[in-house]
């Protein structure tokens, strides 16, 4: 009787690790959260190191596809967690400052944290087509391989999510500098008290979500509209006036965003969606569930 050949643990490891970068990146924006992503990627490395890397001819997409098929059975897990969820939910954000680049879980493609809110209203095949075609081009008939769908259906999902996310999102989005000074401004007028610039800078029609996953305080639901928003930002602005909150300046997801520290400890990480015209504010995300923020680490002095 001939043995049954033993995959080469050593071997594997070197080109499951080649590729992690790739799989956090596809998983973490098919899922939005890095416990689960982590997660998905040791059960992706399970099936990997079971199986090993001979007689595989592209272990890249081979690896692609047990990540994508593993997080779509993770989704079910997500969706039932999110019925119970305390208030609003939000994607956990994602440091991509420069200094992160040592971390393949702070560096991945940059998907901004209002596209993740977008993406949350897709269906989880609808989902994973959109980044893998939209965010890492891939072309139908791959994806087609990895998800066992026809190419024919693929495009369909592909059709279906792009309008979809089309007709949230506006194609123009502001020129970092543009969003940087924006951020700025909304900081020092929400954090100073300042309502006649805050009322300024919010569009009339701005909608707040606060994600605190009910540890810490937040609103209920998404606040719509300027007036609301600015009471409930005023509330910021009387923590922020005591000096307990700490604020700098990180990239999340992509995009300028403010990251308020509490004691040495990141406190609420808080990302602006500007108007097509990039002068006032249509969306405003707060994360400060203290789960969602293990990976918001301080800069170094």
């Amino acid at each position: 009787m001939s043995e049954i050949p033993v995959p080469d643990t050593e071997d594997a490891t070197g080109v499951f690790v080649e590729h992690r970068e790739l799989l956090f990146g596809v998983v973490y924006n098919i899922l939005g959260g890095v416990a689960d992503t982590e997660d998905v990627l040791q059960e992706t490395w399970l099936s990997w190191s079971r199986r090993g890397p001979d007689g595989i001819d592209n272990p890249r997409a081979y690896l692609v596809r047990i990540a994508v098929n593993h997080a779509l059975q993770r989704r079910a897990v997500v969706n039932r967690r999110r019925e119970t969820y305390v208030g609003p939910w939000l994607p956990e954000p994602l440091i991509t400052d420069e200094e992160s680049a040592g971390d393949p879980a702070l560096r991945t493609e940059s998907v901004s944290l209002a596209m993740l809110v977008v993406l949350e209203s897709l269906s989880p095949l609808e989902r994973a087509v959109f980044v893998l075609h939209e965010v890492f081009g891939y072309a139908h008939t791959e994806i087609a391989e990895i998800i066992d769908r026809k190419p024919a259906a693929v495009r369909q999902l592909a059709h279906r999510a792009r309008a979809h996310v089309h007709a949230r999102r506006p194609l123009y989005e502001a020129h970092p500098r543009v969003r940087r000074e924006a951020t700025e401004r909304f900081v020092r007028a929400a954090l100073g008290g300042d309502i006649a610039q805050l009322m300024e800078i919010l569009a009339p029609d701005v909608t707040v979500w606060t994600d605190g996953g009910g540890s810490r305080r937040q609103a209920l639901r998404p606040v719509h509209g300027r007036d609301k928003a600015a009471r409930l930002l005023s509330g910021y602005a009387r923590r922020g006036g005591t000096g307990h909150l700490e604020l700098r300046y990180r990239r999340v997801n992509g995009d300028d965003a403010a990251v308020l520290f509490e004691h040495d400890s990141p406190y609420a990480v808080i990302v602006l969606d500007l108007t097509p015209e990039g002068d006032q504010v249509s969306n405003l995300f707060v994360v400060t569930n203290p789960d969602k923020l293990t990976h918001v680490l301080k800069e170094e002095a």
